[in-house]
């Protein structure tokens, strides 16, 4: 990402929509959010009102910035989706709601979540080692909440389920502005890692 505003730039970001949360975690929500703003980049995400969601979104808005939410038809029904987003896509399945929040990233950032945060997060870095994205994946590691999960990434290298290499497929930001400071800078990936690398990335 250029380091001037672009707010043709997407961060795509995973969070919890729970509320019953310690405020650390909504703090960091809602600092991201303001700082997403301030530095043009269009945020992308399910399209919640809840949970740090909610507050990723509100303080995107409330900064001036833009909120792209994608959301399933079952969860707009129920009335889940926030009212006030800039734009709003509602998809028939989960399965395309994630799709098309893939294929609108330019980058990837993970704040505290549960298991569906998990199973996105995994997901995406699993496309990342096939090859079929190259885009940054940043874990914002809110009071060390991701310590566990990069402990098992470590396990599964040390016992050879995958590559030392595949370290780079992920970067690590203890606070909201070390998130946009690697957005600005992030090391280049180097897709010929991958097991199945297309071509053209």
């Amino acid at each position: 990402m250029r380091s001037e505003k672009n707010s043709d730039y997407n961060v795509v970001v995973y969070c919890a929509s729970s509320n019953q949360l310690r405020p650390v975690f909504t703090q960091a929500a809602t600092r991201l959010g303001e700082l997403l703003a301030q530095n043009g980049i269009t945020c992308v995400n399910g399209a919640g009102k809840e949970g740090l969601m909610g507050a990723l979104n509100d303080a995107v808005l409330q900064h001036g910035g833009r909120v792209k939410g994608i959301i399933p038809r079952f969860m707009s029904d129920a009335g889940w989706g926030h009212d006030e987003l800039t734009e709003l896509v509602v998809t028939e399945t989960i399965h395309e709601r994630k799709a098309l929040m893939a294929d609108t990233a330019d980058a990837v950032v993970a704040l505290p979540g549960g298991m569906g945060t998990l199973e996105e997060l995994a997901e995406i870095l699993t496309w990342k080692q096939l090859g079929l994205s190259h885009h940054p994946i940043i874990l914002l590691n809110v009071d060390h909440y991701y310590d566990p999960l990069l402990a098992f990434f470590d396990k599964m290298i040390s016992e050879r389920f995958m590559r030392d290499d595949f370290r780079r497929m992920w970067l690590v930001a203890d606070t909201p502005e070390e998130v946009i400071s690697l957005l600005q800078n992030y090391p280049e990936w180097n897709p010929t890692f991958g097991k199945y690398t297309r071509k053209e990335l």
